[in-house]
């Protein structure tokens, strides 16, 4: 095979998922910049003709259809025909007032396939570290540069070698992609308890694989099936290499792969598996591309040795602190109070503290080598863990750990609040507020109260006579705790939260089980409503068609909308100007009441 017609077609394919990915994110982000310009009806006709003239790609994006869908109601028009796909259009329990539903557009806070493609890439370069990957770079790259007739030929079948890498990889991810079906079957999966006691079981048993206690291998079976097609030479016999080089250095990338794959699904992309597995391929892939076009590289590549398994057991380390998160979002979402905020960082020390020693030669493990001296690298690896360490402890007494913001639990999920650190927070002491007082609970620092429960939530705020912030948020969802920390903690935003709304937090994937009077069929969830989580996700998708969190919207004490729905928004310049403009319009709606000024 020619090898310029190889190095074509890798490289086009490398270029070809970029573009992919790069080109949906800019298209969509220009197409909601535009949405979010319409203010009349010709300013809506208008950008639908500039999306079906300049921006087709956009056309698949959900974000964009639902934001089509919104605003062809506001404005009275008809939505295109291609915002409509993907939707289906279902009763509540029996009413009379359809609504529109996006079972496609991920109920999660997704992130963006190029952030997943370079986690993946990150844990494609770590791969590359194990002692099952490692040393075959310089013996596979030998044989090809070897083993060839011509330099050129070497080349070729080593490009190829590593197009057959990717390929294997991505067809795993995209496996996976199809068996999900859809993004809502992925966030059904990755707030599912099950799936979650899984998964926390996965990382535990790869950080014991990691740590030694056992390997995980493929059958010996499959390794010299495969391993004997190799010897048949040609293309055949290197796409069976690169499939032998998969099932040998299972026991090492098993782990690796399992655990990244598991973050992809709990991205909430539906594309996620596909994504993260390009990523690590591609990594894993690169040195045996590259090393065999410049072969003098070898020449600085570090020796194997005793190193390499000092990598497996930080990973195993690593694990287990990540294993953690997912053990806390069920611990949360059935209020079982194990995996309090001090328990979860006193865990985190632990291992960070562990991995300091070892990094600094003070434990080994079984499989070790002993430390002599410390090199630079390990040294600098230590230190970082051991300044981790440090930044951690003020954790256990309710410092806000920012770095690990939506991992760890939130801080008011602790044994009493760390009160025992500030005492009692200053709380209104007028009767209404006596009165609904155990109705409200804490988030953020402790600070601000909400209610969970929206009968309750407007009764109140009709009593106070303020509008409503009603936030969908959930247990497991990362940026829900992110907005409460580091928004609502704001000193801009949290006076008006404070001062001048009711929240009422609402989660949709709370366990807790209703009253059996209360419980009823749904035709949007399909099933029963059984818990509060259900109630509430069904609430929200009937009325706002979405079942993405977090989702922030503000009403009067009627129910009735006062702005339109928003997501995410860290900005909080946005955020404020979202609430500004809810407390205006409520004031503007009820002239009878008296208006704060907001500064």
């Amino acid at each position: 095979m020619n090898s310029k017609l190889i190095v074509s077609l890798i490289f086009s394919m490398f270029f070809l998922a970029g573009g992919v990915i790069a080109g949906e994110d800019k298209d969509n982000g220009a197409v909601t910049e535009l949405l979010n310009l319409v203010e009349t009806k010709k300013d809506f006709t208008d950008a639908l003709g500039l999306i079906e003239s300049d921006f087709e790609e956009a056309k698949s994006s959900e974000e964009v259809k639902t934001q089509i869908v919104a605003l062809s109601k506001k404005h009275k028009v008809d939505s295109p025909e291609w915002s409509k796909d993907e939707e289906e259009t279902v009763v509540v329990n029996g009413g009379s007032n359809d609504h529109t539903v996006d079972n496609s557009g991920g109920g999660l806070e997704k992130r963006s396939l190029w952030s997943i493609f370079f986690e993946g890439f990150l844990w494609g370069f770590i791969a590359l570290l194990t002692p099952c990957v490692f040393p075959m770079i310089p013996m596979t790259v030998s044989f090809f540069t070897k083993q060839s007739q011509t330099k050129a030929k070497g080349i070729s079948n080593a490009l190829l070698y590593g197009f057959f890498i990717v390929l294997i990889y991505v067809a795993l991810g995209l496996l996976i992609t199809v068996a999900s079906g859809s993004s809502l079957t992925v966030y059904d999966l990755a707030t599912n308890v099950y799936m979650n006691i899984g998964f926390f079981a996965i990382f535990m048993i790869f950080a014991f694989s990691f740590l030694g206690a056992f390997e995980i291998r493929m059958p010996a079976k499959w390794v010299n099936a495969s391993d004997s097609k190799a010897d048949k030479g040609g293309i055949v016999g290197i796409f069976f290499m690169a499939f032998t080089l998969a099932l040998v250095s299972f026991s090492c990338t098993g782990p690796i792969i399992g655990s990244s794959l598991v973050q992809a699904i709990s991205s909430g992309n539906m594309m996620g598996p596909a994504a993260i597995m390009l990523g690590f391929s591609i990594a894993l892939s690169l040195p045996f591309m590259l090393f065999a076009i410049f072969p003098g590289w070898m020449n600085s590549m570090p020796q194997s040795g005793g190193w390499l398994n000092s990598v497996k057991v930080v990973l195993g380390l690593l694990e287990i602190a990540l294993a953690m998160k997912f053990f806390s979002m069920v611990d949360l979402a059935y209020h079982w109070d194990i995996l309090t905020r001090e328990v979860f960082v006193a865990i985190w020390v632990a291992v960070f503290g562990v991995m300091t020693l070892y990094l600094f030669g003070k434990i080994q493990f079984s499989h070790d080598s002993p430390v002599q001296k410390l090199s630079v690298t390990r040294f600098m690896f230590g230190f970082s863990a051991l300044v981790f360490t440090i930044y951690l402890i003020p954790g256990m007494w309710g410092a806000p750990l920012s770095a690990i913001d939506g991992i760890a639990p939130p801080r008011t999920h602790s044994e009493d609040g760390f009160e025992f650190v500030h005492g009692p927070l200053p709380e209104p002491t007028d009767e209404l507020f006596l009165e609904y007082r155990s109705e409200m609970h804490k988030v953020a620092d402790g600070s601000i109260l909400v209610f969970h429960d929206l009968d309750i939530g407007r009764e109140y705020a009709q009593k106070a006579n303020k509008p409503i912030l009603v936030d969908f948020t959930g247990h497991s969802c990362a940026n829900c705790r992110k907005t409460e920390n580091t928004v609502w903690g704001n000193e801009e935003i949290k006076p008006l939260l404070k001062d001048q709304l009711v929240i009422v937090s609402l989660y949709c994937d709370d366990k807790e089980l209703l009253p059996k009077s209360e419980w009823v069929y749904s035709d949007i969830t399909k099933g029963k409503i059984k818990t509060i989580g259900n109630k509430w996700s069904a609430y929200q998708i009937e009325t706002y068609g979405q079942i993405s969190q977090p989702l922030y919207i503000i009403q009067d004490h009627d129910g009735k909308d006062l702005t339109s729905a928003i997501g995410y928004t860290p900005n909080i310049a946005s955020y404020k100007k979202f609430l500004k403009g809810g407390i205006d319009n409520f004031y503007k709606r009820h002239a009878d009441g008296l208006k704060v000024k907001i500064e």
